[in-house]
């Protein structure tokens, strides 16, 4: 995960990254949003992103090793700092049929011997007085794993990785509930896979440039994002 000063902090995520709640014990990894109890609405979205990466002067597995209180925040506009290893995360504001939601997550890292797992503590939902009603109406799961191949800590190339799932439960509100759940379901996913497509990305070239910006002796390490998509 990215890495800085003690003032700075880390993003998934990035990505991570989208429309969550209260963290839970991970469910199966279907990844076709499924029927859940009547009125309900479950959405699921995974994705996996790897980047080559030219080690320099210090390895790769060392960056990934960096306590959380070290992580840089990779985007400024839309990454602070709670406490050492705990961040809150703005997303970009999505659009779900006719409304804009704007997710803001709490996350906690987790460290781990080649890298680091992001969770999901909360998320609280902004935007319309009908999207506000819906905070205390969903669950939701996110983990997004980074990690680097340890076992090639020797190679001038290493591979990066990020897997990342994320899972909603939603009540379906009564303004809704002509619609078949089947294509709240469809949508719901398509916005979540859509995110993930976007962002992570994005996330994994951030990493990378503040790698090479710890390596080199940077230390700056100054945020890289701008908030902007």
């Amino acid at each position: 995960m990215a890495s800085s000063s003690s003032s700075s902090s880390s993003s998934l995520l990035p990505s991570f990254l989208c429309t969550q709640c209260a963290l839970k014990s991970p469910r199966p990894s279907s990844l076709r949003a499924s029927a859940t109890p009547t009125h309900k609405a479950r959405f699921v979205a995974r994705r996996k992103e790897s980047l080559s990466v030219r080690q320099l002067q210090r390895p790769l597995i060392e960056y990934m090793r960096l306590p959380a209180s070290q992580y840089s925040v990779l985007d400024a506009e839309r990454i602070e700092r709670v406490n050492d290893d705990t961040f809150r995360c703005y997303v970009y504001r999505i659009k779900f049929f006719a409304f804009e939601v704007c997710p803001v997550l709490l996350v906690k890292v987790e460290e781990q011997p080649d890298g680091c797992c992001i969770k999901l503590l909360s998320c609280k939902l902004e935007g319309s007085p009908i999207v506000a009603a819906q905070n205390d109406k969903f669950d939701a799961i996110m983990v997004n794993r980074i990690s680097c191949d340890s076992n090639s800590d020797k190679s001038l190339v290493q591979k990066l990785t990020s897997d990342t799932i994320i899972e909603v439960s939603i009540e379906i509100p009564f303004a809704f509930q002509a619609i078949p759940k089947q294509a709240i379901e469809s949508a719901g996913t398509q916005v979540l896979e859509q995110i993930l497509r976007i962002m992570l990305p994005r996330f994994m070239t951030q990493l990378v440039k503040d790698y090479q910006a710890w390596a080199t002796g940077d230390t700056s390490r100054q945020p890289l994002g701008t908030g902007e998509i």
